[in-house]
């Protein structure tokens, strides 16, 4: 499968380019690939945001507090416990 592929010029303040070059260099890529993973991370961040945003309209929270605050189910397993051992 062949992706399409739009191409338009992008004007950039002088230290940002130097700036993109030097971190796409460190990472190891293009500026341009770069920048379109940088454009898809935001643009998924901002679809999630909308998604949860939706599913927020649609919650039941007198549902959610009965369900919280029912009685009884089983305490969690040894292996569920917090380790803090290990703790940073």
């Amino acid at each position: 499968m062949t992706t399409k592929v739009a191409t338009f010029p992008l004007r950039l303040p002088v230290s940002l380019k130097a700036a993109l070059e030097s971190i796409s260099d460190r990472d190891g890529t293009s500026i341009n690939q770069f920048l379109v993973v940088a454009a898809a991370e935001k643009i998924a961040a901002m679809q999630t945001e909308e998604f949860f945003l939706a599913r927020r309209t649609r919650a039941d929270r007198a549902a959610f507090r009965r369900i919280l605050n029912r009685q009884g189910g089983e305490s969690p397993s040894s292996e569920d416990a917090w380790d803090n051992s290990d703790s940073r």
